[in-house]
């Protein structure tokens, strides 16, 4: 079957085809003459074809002659639609369908892909073969009625239509997979492609999404999408309204269908029946983990670009949220292109905007001059469909055609050259435009600036006529090398290294309000989401005027980030980078019981573990601290210290264990001697928690009294450091720098803070308030811990939320919600993992490079107090098992 060449692309964008039908198209020999005059005997030919019913115009095509042009006939240029009546008495019943208009366009003349062609009016005369005229004609001329319609008007009426039709194209049960096949739902839905909308049928059963759309446009009449094969199903936004919804699928090849929903509720409520049906698995990759990974450098920056794209509901499949990434190069002059070069970069803390102090400055005194309400700085956004495929017209001209009525741009404002393009975007007023993915896209090499298809773009001001675009001198006319020289730049350690300020910008919290304004990034306010709710909006001249405003300026992506983005962890900095070979994702981690003695008689509220000695140290709320040898794998220590319970255990550089106790008081043990050496009163309530400062004399204690205290050299009087709170401290940990000490306090309220201390020669804390809150739970916190580089924290709370921010910028860089509450965790292999363990006896072992778990094993029957993980692998835990408290050994291959 010969493949049609009319396509949704030959219509306006958004212009909605309904149907076809076979006619003949009568051609008269002189088109000039008449109707009126024209008799059955006067027609010398006619040729069989299509005539497509759409919602602005009909379309006739050809049969068996590729030649032969698309006639596009606007109903705004009809004069007159009717039914057209022979003047011969002798002539049989007539099913002609006369069309008189004062304009009509001839669309790929000869078959070639070339600006529409714009012709004098005339009477078309199409008789058709099997349809009733009389049953289609009513439904033309009121087409041609809402032509002559203000705008909106018109979509108001087209909607009815496709409603209508939506009520009237019944889905056929013969579809169905078998009778078994339950339907759950279906709604009307717009298949949505770059510039075009395909209303239709979104149909649920209990294993397939059906879309149905109402023409046929598709091979078939009918996509049937299993449930079981669906890999992503995505919500997303569409014209700034959370009406879209993205499945793809995998049946053989990859497949994508993106649509979008008459408002929120509906899209919503089959979003949340397609994921309770037994069939769906999809299992979406948590956002933090990528986010890890390539602070890791396990993603390319390409790759995490593309990512956020995605997660900001930007699509290839929508031009108005198309994917944007940044210029990276600012040198297209040079003869070669020194990638070691800071100079040939561009600054990426800065808008496009802002990266020419001159024109910022002029354009700060116009955002002055205008009033308060909803100033900005760029009248033009970075991008929008007209910038897109200002890139990709040589790639897809039919896409040009269609969103300029036609036409190619003037030859002079097309991309030409890429030193021009960057070149009037740090000098135009009006010209911010960013880059597209296709730029650092080495698999298509660089197709996009090539004029493969030979179609004559027309000749700029001094004759050249346009072709390939032109490269810069570094580029040796090699498209691939063009393309691979920036991937090449956006992977460098530069562009790693400041990625994160451009994502500020663009998906973070520099991309709307008061961060927005100080970094030169404001836009004009329909760009945002929020800005405007066109559900609320009644009046349908108003709606529509802003709908236009918002399809053609530019939307502002979701935004992704509250906080400052983490930087990428180059390879000179990383502190993974110095370590040992970690274990491979692909390999299996072994985690094997070796012992386990049976220590305290309730529950053991701390373990520790102390590498030189290899001794195991556990507090219990019994009231006794013990110590158990590796080595020699025998208890070598039990004492009774309290009546009350002890709720930490901590070790000093004098060999010493400092014991924080439910009876208010710090213990310090003498190990040497076997006695205690000193009780201090430290607080007004039960002490919660305690931990010694590594390489120092300080140690910091956190109470039920809402208080924790900074101590020098462990007695009443050495208190350098007072932190009061509003609620019951839980958990703290420590980190020293050479005059700082950072403490992180969580608290029974949820709430951790982050409290630094300027500490002087001689341990002396300077009075300093400088705590904030980092992080909020929606219950008590469990643990907080920092990592050995101090670069992260990770914490955990009663909400069973797990979760890791970054130190300097404060974002959440991976939260996930656990199957029950985490009680411990510790780090291991110089950060690369991370232990944990909760309340219901399993064992985490995440591998932090990937961001994911490697390992899941139940060490216990009940709840896991502690863990520790010692430099060659051996895990030890304390838990509850039945009735007994117990500490396990563990080897594995960490």
């Amino acid at each position: 079957m010969e493949k049609e060449r009319f396509s949704l692309l030959l219509l306006e964008p958004g212009e909605i085809y309904f149907e076809d039908f076979s006619v003949d198209l009568l051609l008269q020999p002189d088109d000039q003459q008449s109707q009126s005059k024209s008799t059955s005997s006067s027609f010398q030919s006619s040729l069989i074809g299509r005539l497509k019913m759409c919602s602005k115009s009909v379309v006739f095509e050809a049969k068996d002659d590729i030649r032969q042009p698309l006639v596009k006939i606007a109903y705004k240029d009809c004069l007159q639609i009717r039914r057209w009546e022979p003047t011969r008495l002798d002539t049989m019943e007539c099913n002609v369908l006369a069309i008189e208009c004062s304009h009509y366009t001839e669309m790929l003349n000869d078959n070639i892909v070339q600006p529409y062609q714009q012709k004098d009016g005339k009477v078309f005369l199409f008789n058709f073969h099997y349809a009733k005229l009389d049953d289609y004609i009513q439904q033309l001329c009121q087409l041609h009625r809402a032509s002559t319609l203000h705008a909106y008007e018109q979509n108001s009426m087209i909607a009815t239509i496709v409603f209508s039709r939506h009520n009237r194209v019944k889905f056929n049960p013969l579809w169905l997979e078998n009778l078994y096949e339950k339907i759950i739902c279906d709604y009307q839905v717009d298949e949505i492609n770059p510039l075009v909308v395909n209303p239709g049928r979104l149909l649920l059963t209990n294993a397939f999404v059906y879309f149905q759309p109402y023409n046929n446009i598709q091979r078939y009449p009918v996509v049937k999408i299993r449930l079981k094969t669906i890999q992503s199903f995505t919500k997303r936004r569409f014209l700034l309204r959370h009406v879209g919804l993205e499945l793809r699928w995998s049946d053989g090849s990859d497949q994508l269908l993106y649509v979008s929903f008459r408002n929120q509720t509906v899209r919503d409520d089959f979003y949340a029946k397609t994921t309770q049906q037994d069939d769906f698995s999809v299992v979406e990759q948590i956002p933090e983990s990528i986010t890890l990974k390539w602070q890791n450098g396990l993603i390319s920056n390409y790759d995490y670009l593309l990512y956020l794209n995605s997660l900001a509901d930007r699509t290839y499949q929508d031009l108005t949220q198309y994917p944007v990434f940044p210029w990276v190069i600012c040198d297209y002059t040079s003869e070669e292109l020194d990638l070691g070069d800071p100079t040939v970069y561009r600054d990426l803390t800065k808008p496009v905007g802002a990266l020419s102090q001159e024109r910022l400055q002029r354009l700060k005194e116009r955002c002055e001059e205008m009033g308060d309400d909803q100033k900005f700085l760029y009248g033009s956004h970075y991008s929008a469909p007209g910038l897109v495929l200002f890139y990709l017209v040589r790639k897809y001209p039919k896409l040009m055609l269609c969103l300029q009525n036609g036409r190619f741009d003037h030859p002079d404002r097309m991309f030409n050259k890429v030193e021009d393009v960057y070149s009037n975007c740090m000098i135009n007023m009006a010209d911010f435009k960013e880059l597209i993915p296709e730029f650092y896209d080495t698999e298509t090499g660089g197709d996009f600036l090539v004029n493969k298809m030979k179609i004559n773009f027309g000749a700029r001001f001094d004759g050249t006529p346009v072709n390939h675009v032109q490269l810069p001198k570094w580029a040796k006319g090699s498209p691939e090398k063009f393309v691979g020289m920036l991937r090449e730049a956006l992977e460098s350690d530069f562009v790693s290294g400041n990625l994160h300020h451009w994502i500020d910008l663009i998906f973070g919290y520099k991309q709307r309000g008061e961060e927005a304004l100080k970094a030169d990034n404001l836009f004009y306010h329909l760009c945002y989401e929020g800005s405007v709710d066109l559900d609320q909006i009644k009046d349908l001249a108003a709606r529509h005027a802003l709908e236009v405003q918002i399809s053609e300026f530019g939307q502002i992506p979701k935004q992704l980030f509250r906080t400052p983005h983490v930087s990428k962890l180059l390879k000179v900095d990383s502190p993974l980078a110095h370590s040992g070979g970690s274990l491979s994702i692909d390999c299996e981690l072994l985690v094997e019981l070796d012992a386990q003695y049976f220590s305290h008689k309730d529950e053991i509220t701390s373990l520790l573990l102390d590498e030189p000695t290899t001794n195991i140290f556990t507090s219990s709320k019994d009231g006794t601290f013990k110590c158990y040898n590796l080595v020699e794998r025998r208890q070598i220590r039990s004492v009774q210290i309290s009546d009350m319970p002890l709720s930490a255990i901590r070790l000093t550089s004098a060999k010493a264990a400092i014991l924080g106790c439910w009876d208010n008081s710090i213990i310090i043990y003498n190990l040497d001697y076997g006695k205690v050496s000193q009780v201090v009163p430290a607080h007004d309530d039960a002490v919660s928690c305690i931990s010694c400062v590594q390489g120092s004399n300080l140690l910091v204690s956190g109470s039920w009294d809402c208080s924790v205290k900074v101590w020098n050299n462990f007695h009443i009087d050495a208190v350098i450091g007072y932190l009061p709170l509003e609620d019951k401290i839980v958990c703290l940990d420590t980190f020293k720098t050479e005059d700082c000490l950072k403490i992180l306090v969580g608290s029974a309220s949820g709430e951790l803070f982050l409290w630094q201390l300027q500490i002087t020669d001689q341990n002396r804390a300077v009075d300093s308030e400088d705590h904030r809150l980092i992080l909020q739970h929606r219950d008590g916190v469990t643990v907080v811990r920092f990592n050995r580089s101090c670069s992260m924290i990770v914490s955990s709370g009663e909400d069973r939320m797990f979760n890791i921010v970054d130190i300097e910028t404060g974002m959440v860089i991976f939260k996930r919600e656990m199957p029950a509450v985490v009680s411990a965790l510790c780090w291991a292999k110089d950060d690369k993992y991370l232990l944990m363990v909760d309340r219901a006896g399993v064992l985490y072992v995440w591998n932090m490079l990937e961001g994911m778990i490697q390992k899941e094993i139940r060490v216990h029957a009940d709840c896991i107090y502690g863990v520790g993980c010692s430099r060659d692998g051996q895990i030890i835990t304390s838990g509850k098992d039945d009735r007994d408290y117990c500490v396990k050994i563990w080897k594995s291959n960490l």
